[in-house]
């Protein structure tokens, strides 16, 4: 069978998922799939999260190239673990696709489970803004297993690797994949991939492939200023070597370093040690077509991207003071909730500013902003926006539940922040659902999206 029959066969096949699997779950899958396919599936133990839950790498096929995919590298996004437990379960039980895609295949399905347990409350739906914003959490860049990897570039010295993150390094120091996907997700939005370099070849089959499956291309603001644009909703990787470089530019801040949180990522890691090439592909939970509307609008891109920033500096200023309100009424610091958004208050103002900055000096900005960029500054950032109210919501819950569960006095000052903080979640995903037209994706679309993208270049490096 050819090859893009074999990858029809295997799209064709994907489940219609209602629902997320828990960790639980995808450990329970992984040691029945090992039992059931002893001669060509392995289960490698490759240490254990910060909370002690182990963490295990599926180990498929022979081939002489190593290809390691691992879902949940930020635990808000679990489109990945479903995909790698679709795939893990094809490439056990069908010889001739091991044969064609011939890799010794490594599959974490989930590499922060103790984050990835944080998000289970909206796993299984309903499947709507505010349900993802009330059960939402994704930790501070110097936890996160993406942006820990060790480095050293200028003033930025980071070697404090999390226990996942050394897990995932097992693997590259001593297997050299050729091929690494990092399974990552958007909240709100198109489709669009990150890859090492450019590969003009498939640029146009990933677009096929959103478009089959009923996705917009993400055809508004980049992520970042500065990443390489390759095509249409297809950008080159970039490292934290690139974001210090841009902060050096344009922020106010002597040492660049202070504004990063985190260390290396994962794809600029593997490509230093092992020359790994690399795929990221993001999609959205939800989409509104507007995403796509490349026509001109009667606003400057400068003015739009100026008002989102505006409106980001406004709610920042509001997570500041809530959060000096609540802290001196809180028994401890060591809630995931408090680190996030500490650490957020400590970042994200600063690249703000380093934001304006750079908008006020780049020529591009001076165009008609199109239709999807205004929608991406001025409806799409309020949602983001809206998930550090349900973090902080989440926190003065957790305290208040520990006092009541306790038997001790639950604080005046966060039963009021309770409430305060409950309104406006009602408040802001009530509006943004009056501000958006927008469609809940199926799973099994989302499965299919990144699986196809993922196989396409993981045959055509094997055939390069």
């Amino acid at each position: 069978m050819a090859f893009n029959d074999m990858l029809d066969d295997l799209l064709k096949g994907v489940p219609d998922y209602t629902r997320f699997y828990t960790v639980n779950e995808l450990d329970r899958r992984s040691e029945a799939l090992a039992a059931k396919y002893p001669d060509a599936v392995e289960l490698v133990d490759l240490g254990a999260s910060r909370n002690g839950t182990p963490i295990r790498s599926l180990k498929i096929g022979s081939g002489e190239k190593v290809a390691l995919m691992f879902g949940c590298p930020h635990p808000n996004e679990p489109i990945g673990a479903m995909m790698l437990d679709y795939i893990s379960e094809r490439l056990a039980a069908d010889a001739d696709l091991r044969r064609e895609l011939d890799y010794t295949w490594y599959i974490i399905k989930c590499i922060d489970p103790d984050g990835t347990q944080l998000n289970e409350g909206w796993f299984a739906g309903p499947f709507n803004i505010e349900t993802y914003v009330r059960n939402f959490y994704r930790p501070p860049g110097y936890q996160q297993v993406e942006w820990t990897f060790p480095i050293q570039y200028k003033t930025l010295d980071f070697n404090r690797p999390l226990p996942e993150t050394q897990c995932l390094m097992k693997i590259i120091d001593n297997e050299r994949p050729l091929f690494m996907y990092s399974l990552h997700n958007a909240g709100f939005g198109g489709a669009y991939w990150y890859i090492t370099g450019a590969v003009p070849k498939l640029h146009g089959r990933f677009h096929e492939l959103a478009k089959r499956h009923g996705i917009p291309l993400a055809l508004g603001e980049p992520e970042v200023p500065y990443c390489e644009k390759f095509a249409d909703a297809v950008f080159g990787l970039f490292g934290v070597k690139d974001t210090y470089d841009y902060y050096k530019e344009h922020s106010c801040m002597e040492d660049p370093s202070a504004m990063i949180s985190g260390g290396s990522g994962s794809d600029e890691y593997a490509l230093t040690v092992a020359g790994t090439f690399s795929l990221v592909c993001e999609l959205p939970y939800y989409y509104d077509p507007r995403i796509e509307d490349m026509k001109p609008i009667d606003k400057s891109r400068r003015d739009s991207f100026l008002a989102r920033l505006d409106a980001s500096e406004e709610h920042w200023k509001y997570v500041g003071e809530m959060l000096a309100r609540i802290e001196p009424e809180l028994s401890r610091k060591d809630s995931p909730f408090y680190d996030a958004i500490s650490d957020n208050l400590k970042h994200i103002p600063p690249s703000i500013q380093a934001e304006r900055n750079w908008a006020f000096t780049a020529e591009e900005m001076a165009r008609p902003a199109t239709g999807a960029e205004d929608f991406d500054n001025m409806v799409i950032a309020r949602f983001y926006n809206m998930l550090s109210i349900g973090m902080l919501l989440r926190l003065v819950r957790g305290e208040l539940e520990a006092a009541t569960a306790a038997g001790t006095a639950r604080s005046g000052v966060l039963e009021k922040a309770e409430i305060e903080l409950d309104e406006a979640v009602v408040r802001g995903c009530s509006e943004l659902e009056k501000a958006l037209s927008y469609k809940v994706v199926p799973i099994a679309d989302l499965v299919r999206i990144q699986l196809g993208s993922g196989m396409l270049l993981a045959k055509h490096l094997l055939d390069s």
